[in-house]
């Protein structure tokens, strides 16, 4: 069966196996971050609407969840934009609820609607929010994030700020760095102050490490890594506790289907699709030369790793 909104599972550092929730269908965000990892946005807004009904986001999660292979550790309303431009985000959080009552329900989230009381109140119906904030310096914000005009970094962290005192759940926050562009001993300073604010549950400083918007965009050294984890406390990786499963028996059309959807919004290596949906390695390498060969997919080397990805990721010079 072919899923159009439902994707994965795919390997989350911070949640373990996350099963993907596309609320927009498509390249629908606020900002047009140079590192983004699905491609260049095609709809830059900040409007809201239910641009993927929740009935057909809940009707493919049951129908998903009536012939799953692996049990995911958390339901994530992602996708290939910002979730919470979708305008019945609380009903698809709900309803996911409902239909995985045992399982966390979380929200990535590039947090520029957090300045929305209405969307701070909807969020409060997860247990997990996953917020980045790559910077607290304007120029560095608007250079790295490429926002909606009038958005400033100021703003959404009093609007983060607003949003922990009412959750009770529990916040991750990611902070991404790109070389030469936010990662700024100004930015450090003013990231360490705001941590501290916030007290997030855990806190995630990362680099590129796949393919991103542009080719030109540059993964930080692991020298500046370790020592902006060390400044914010930065946390352990959840999937690294994670249980070891049986590998599951696919057959190769359901594969290749789970394996088509998934990297049309995210790139990922053969290695990473295989822990992701618990297969065995040759079935899911099997599965990609078939969709490669076919021109469904594309590969291309990042850091030293073959990724692939859907025809649809653009790649700007």
């Amino acid at each position: 069966m072919t899923f159009k909104y439902i994707f994965g599972p795919v390997m989350s550092g911070r949640l373990g196996r996350s099963l993907g929730l596309d609320l927009l269908g498509g390249r629908v965000c606020s900002m047009d971050c140079v590192y983004c990892e699905v491609g260049a946005t095609r709809n830059l807004t900040v409007e809201r609407k239910p641009y993927v009904p929740a009935k057909d986001i809940l009707d493919e999660l049951a129908k998903w969840k009536a012939t799953m292979v692996t049990t995911p550790d958390a339901i994530t309303l992602g996708g290939l934009g910002e979730p919470t431009l979708n305008s019945e985000m609380a009903r698809i959080i709900i309803g996911a609820r409902e239909l995985f009552p045992d399982t966390d329900i979380a929200v990535l989230t590039n947090a520029s609607l957090m300045t929305d009381e209405l969307v701070r109140q909807e969020l409060t119906l997860a247990d997990i929010i996953l917020p980045s904030l790559d910077s607290l310096v304007d120029d560095e914000f608007n250079t790295v994030n490429r926002p909606c005009k009038g958005m400033t970094p100021a703003a959404i962290a009093a609007g983060l700020l607003d949003f922990r005192k009412v959750f009770k759940g529990k916040i991750f926050l990611e902070i991404l760095l790109a070389k030469g562009i936010n990662d700024s001993d100004e930015n450090l300073g003013k990231l360490k102050i705001f941590c501290k604010r916030l007290v997030p549950d855990r806190v995630d400083v990362v680099t590129l490490t796949r393919p991103g918007t542009l080719k030109n965009v540059h993964p930080v050294d692991g020298e500046v890594v370790s020592r902006w984890r060390k400044a914010l406390n930065a946390g352990k990786s959840r999937a690294d506790d994670r249980k070891t499963l049986r590998k599951e028996d696919f057959s190769m059309e359901r594969a290749t289907a789970l394996i088509e959807a998934s990297l049309a919004r995210r790139p990922q290596t053969v290695l990473q699709l295989a822990e992701a949906l618990n297969a065995k390695p040759e079935t899911v390498r099997l599965a990609v030369e078939t969709l490669e060969r076919a021109g469904d997919i594309v590969a291309c080397t990042a850091e030293g790793k073959t990724f692939y990805h859907g025809i649809g990721h653009r790649i700007e010079e």
